[in-house]
């Protein structure tokens, strides 16, 4: 059956954009990874690449066109064996999963060194979910989306405590490069939410030193690939600086962005560094998955006395989630949490890669194998109680991360099950994880470069022996 290709988008908040310049013509035939048109908006020009392979049958918007919805069907590609007369019988694509593939959601900025980029948000995995200790049974639940809790959570902490502000490259008068700062500006004005240069070694010391004379700053990277910029004020200055002073200075500053992999970035923006905040003493490393743990954990963060690394993922930002409808909804740092329960296997997450192990989990099902998934959601300090009591009860073990397997946070949950709990395993701990590679540009290549649910599927069936 002939497939639409959709209008991409090229930013969180995009709804409309230009349709440039067809760079093929009907009937010419198309591969998987081929450029076809160019899309414009105001703040960046990208290109769409073909998902599937035919012939471009059919193009449904000419070039020139100006604001074309986003997801709008813009052509029509006909597999091989097809022909014009099968054009009618076209059926547009999951709208989510499609839009993501068929374009490189992206973001450019005037000031910024590189385009920014998100997937078109996929609908949450369903999931057997376990109640939240945190909640009281009965309280009202709301649906937001991950970038709205992160927005409530400093929202309230500002509210709470004078000394807490925002700083970072254009969060204030763009409303954030991801919209995650949108109203702060307007409520509490350019004193306490502030726009600095493109130097995050610069604004990073200067948070770093507000925060050593009692002030607690949000710092915002636009990317924690920038914070490469930073990582000796980071490290050197924020994490040691209450050991080397004998506890006579603390550091209370949370430093967040965006982290891993987005889409079509390519290998200098699309970094995972879970396993590199993590090893270092002195950091408190949080990395969510759900718009509740992202609220609860941010304000935890923001109170917290000491430097907090909190990793959000760009393509999670417009997913939408129940958050509680509480005065002051906190989750304590340090606490995994129990997704889902299950008999069979124990799949351990975080951040995005709980996208992989919950649609897995869902599969495993299918074949009668139950998975009981643990989200994480704090990296250091590691919930390994938690751990240990599942993989006691189930007998195996599989990680899933974005990341490099290599000295990675899987390979240390890997130990930690053997340190603790050897015997109790069936089989060998299992890692599921980003390949040993740098991330190509090209969509196709970097799908292939992430992990996948199959993989964790397979993993899991491994494991389990079937």
């Amino acid at each position: 059956m002939p497939i639409q290709v959709l209008m991409p988008a090229l930013s969180p908040t995009m709804e409309k954009g230009n349709l440039a310049k067809w760079l093929k013509k009907e009937g010419e035939p198309i591969k998987s990874g081929d450029v076809i048109a160019e899309i414009e908006t105001d703040k960046a020009t990208m290109e769409v690449e073909a998902t599937d392979e035919g012939t471009l049958g059919k193009i449904l918007i000419p070039e020139g066109t100006a604001d074309v919805a986003v997801n709008t069907p813009i052509a029509t590609i006909l597999a091989d064996g097809e022909s014009a007369a099968d054009l009618s019988k076209a059926s547009a694509p999951a709208q989510a999963a499609k839009a993501a593939e068929s374009a490189p959601p992206a973001e450019a900025k005037a000031e910024a060194r590189q385009p920014k980029a998100e997937k078109a948000p996929a609908a949450p995995p369903a999931a057997v979910a376990e109640p939240d200790p945190e909640v009281p049974a009965g309280t009202e639940m709301i649906t937001q989306t991950i970038r709205e809790a992160l927005r409530d959570a400093m929202a309230e902490e500002m509210r709470r405590d004078p000394d807490v502000f925002i700083m970072g490259e254009e969060v204030a008068e763009y409303q954030g490069a991801y919209k995650v700062t949108q109203g702060l500006l307007q409520e509490f004005g350019a004193r306490r939410v502030i726009d600095t240069p493109i130097t995050e070694h610069g604004f990073t010391g200067v948070g770093v030193g507000a925060a050593m004379s009692g002030l607690k700053p949000i710092v915002e990277f636009m990317t924690f690939n920038f914070a490469m910029q930073a990582i000796d004020q980071i490290i050197n200055s924020a994490a040691k600086t209450l050991y080397m002073s004998g506890g006579q200075m603390g550091c209370s500053i949370v430093f967040r962005g965006p982290n891993g992999a987005a889409a079509r970035v390519a290998a200098q923006h699309s970094q995972d560094y879970s396993a590199w905040y993590s090893q270092i003493p002195g950091l408190k490393v949080i990395a969510p998955f759900s718009a509740a743990d992202y609220k609860g954990l941010l304000k935890a963060a923001i109170r917290d006395p000491n430097p907090v690394i909190f990793l959000e993922n760009e393509v999670l930002y417009g997913h939408t989630g129940q958050v509680p409808k509480l005065d002051d909804y906190v989750i304590p740092i340090g606490k995994a949490r129990i997704v889902r329960s299950g008999k069979d296997v124990t799949l351990i997450s975080w951040s995005n890669g709980m996208t992989y192990a919950l649609k897995a989990a869902d599969e495993l099902a299918k074949e009668n194998i139950e998975a009981e998934v643990i989200d994480l959601r704090t990296l250091r300090p590691m919930d390994t109680e938690t751990i240990i009591a599942s993989v006691k009860k189930t007998g195996r073990a599989v990680t899933v991360e974005e990341g490099w397997q290599q000295s990675g946070v899987g390979a240390e949950i890997a130990a930690r099950i053997m340190e603790h709990a050897f015997d109790y395993l069936d089989a060998p701990v299992a890692r599921v994880s980003g390949k040993d590679v740098p991330m190509p540009y090209a969509a196709n290549l970097e799908k292939l470069a992430l992990p996948s649910v199959a993989e964790v599927v397979q993993a899991a069936k491994a494991v389990a022996y079937r």
